[in-house]
């Protein structure tokens, strides 16, 4: 059985906070426009008695923002210039017949009754027997007073946010909103702290498992703090409250048990800028789009690749998806035509990585053919390609990651399979390098750059994540993060949270 709620009652609740805030201003334009009065009161018992006692300076600014039947107001008014006449007000009593909307409207519909009181301001003397005509000051004001209360009412004060206060702990009494967490309310999401200093991570916060049978093959975090994504061996996609390491049950579609899935695994993920849309491949080279809010899948690319899809991201507009694969190729694909646009050809083996420019202008992508390679966006055209210094006897080494530097956006972060990370230049020179320290079983598998550029992880073979500071290209701090199988990792945008995964089963998430 669902509830019925008036527009009215939400208007009112709307109107009763404006007035509690002194948004008097606003308080009428809504009042004049919706034709909804509040018609409340502190206290009807105080609001009686300042009318049994005259106290009009009280009462007409509480009777300006009520709605109330002419006759009534009539009525009150009235008493008042009575009153103020028989206190010598005269010039009070005359502006108040020349310059109020009721008596106004008096002068038209009742003339006789306006020209009355308009006399009796011009007399010299004040006949109380006359005036209240076989009553008295004291029963006329008793007569209004209740009257008047007929039509006003109380409520509790601050009703909407005593509504919103119990809805939030009706979400935390349901597991949807972590105690203590700070909610936005124009968003509709937890609200999410942002670490002011970068420091590596060096604890384990809290671990997710899966299923006996599967494992994350990728994650990601959405740019707005608020989610964790993970693509799994399963082919299944989840969304995950990183703070409790549960599903999130707010998603009404994972709640239902309802999940985004691919047939085969899922092997990469992005999200849009916004965080609305999330992008997916996997091993059978299909790509979907999704609404996060809802679970829907909003586009397909049934062959948008003939092997796994490696990477995929949006483009800075939202309109068009960058993806890499195992093909060796690299394409655009258009969201709303739903077909691919563009194909950058060149790389001799697997594209492991390939993400578009801070401005969009460019594609940069990353091969296990141990090249980088940077192509311009709207022509396709290479612009330079360049391989990152040899450090092992080994064959060339394969390319696996790659990061615009937050710093400076004309570098990047690469790292490829080997025990040494690099920041270079769009023109293939090395600014800056990182070494594990070991000669053997320390290449790195994945990489990560902090939001503000002062640190680069580097998840290695040995299941060690390196941390490394930018600003003195010392190896900080070294910590194992899995028993065996490391895959990827990837960080919290603005916290020091760092995620990362294996094929033994979980994902682990790592605090300062």
């Amino acid at each position: 059985m669902s509830l019925e709620i008036e527009a009215t009652d939400v208007i009112k609740i709307i109107l009763q906070f404006c007035k509690e805030n002194a948004l008097l201003d606003s308080l009428t334009a809504i009042q004049n426009e919706c034709q909804v009065s509040l018609n409340t009161v502190d206290s009807i018992e105080n609001f009686v008695s300042d009318v049994n006692s005259g106290r009009w300076d009280q009462v007409l600014p509480i009777v300006s923002r009520l709605k109330l039947p002419q006759g009534k107001l009539e009525n009150l008014y009235e008493q008042v210039v009575l009153e103020m006449v028989e206190l010598r007000e005269v010039d009070t009593a005359r502006a108040m017949l020349r310059q109020t909307q009721v008596f106004n409207r008096m002068k038209q519909e009742e003339p006789d009754r306006f020209l009355k009181l308009e006399h009796l301001c011009g007399r010299t003397y004040f006949d109380i027997r006359e005036v209240y005509a076989g009553t008295s000051k004291e029963k006329r004001r008793a007569q209004i007073a209740h009257s008047l209360s007929q039509e006003v009412s109380t409520v509790p004060p601050q009703r909407l946010m005593a509504l919103i206060g119990q809805a939030l702990k009706w979400q935390q009494h349901q597991g949807l909103l972590p105690p203590g967490t700070a909610f936005d309310l124009f968003r509709g999401t937890a609200q999410g702290t942002r670490d002011e200093v970068e420091r590596y991570p060096s604890q384990l916060d809290r671990t997710i498992k899966f299923g006996k049978k599967s494992h994350p093959e990728c994650a990601v975090f959405s740019p707005d703090g608020q989610m964790l994504v993970t693509g799994s061996a399963d082919g299944f996609i989840e969304v995950w409250d990183f703070i409790t390491g549960k599903l999130k049950k707010d998603l009404q579609f994972q709640a239902d048990e309802q999940f985004m899935m691919h047939d085969e695994a899922v092997l990469a993920l992005s999200f849009s800028k916004d965080s609305e849309l999330l992008v997916s491949g996997s091993q059978d080279g299909k790509i979907k789009v999704w609404k996060v809010r809802t679970g829907q899948c909003l586009r397909k690319y049934e062959r948008a690749h003939t092997q796994g899809v490696t990477s995929v991201s949006f483009s800075k507009d939202g309109t068009h998806v960058l993806s890499s694969s195992y093909d060796g190729l690299v394409r655009v694909h258009g969201i709303k035509s739903g077909k691919m646009l563009k194909e950058l050809r060149g790389h001799t083996s697997y594209v492991n990585d390939a993400i578009y420019s801070p401005d969009g202008s460019q594609i940069v992508s990353a091969s296990s053919d141990a090249s980088v390679r940077v192509w311009d966006s709207k022509s396709c055209d290479c612009v330079t390609s360049f391989r990152p210094p040899q450090t092992t006897q080994s064959s060339e080494a394969s390319v696996n990651s790659i990061h615009f530097y937050p710093q400076n956006p004309d570098q990047l972060i690469v790292c490829n399979r080997s025990p040494t990370v690099f920041i270079m230049t769009l023109h293939g020179h090395v600014v800056k390098s990182f070494q594990s320290g070991k000669r053997e079983g320390g290449d790195f598998l994945a990489s990560w750059v902090s939001p503000r550029g002062e640190w680069v992880y580097c998840l290695g073979e040995d299941s060690i994540l390196y941390s490394f500071s930018t600003a003195t290209g010392k190896l900080e701090n070294l910590m194992q993060v899995a028993d065996k199988g490391p895959i990827g990792l990837c960080q919290h945008p603005h916290r020091n949270l760092v995620a990362t995964f294996a094929d033994e089963g979980a994902l682990k998430l790592w605090k300062a």
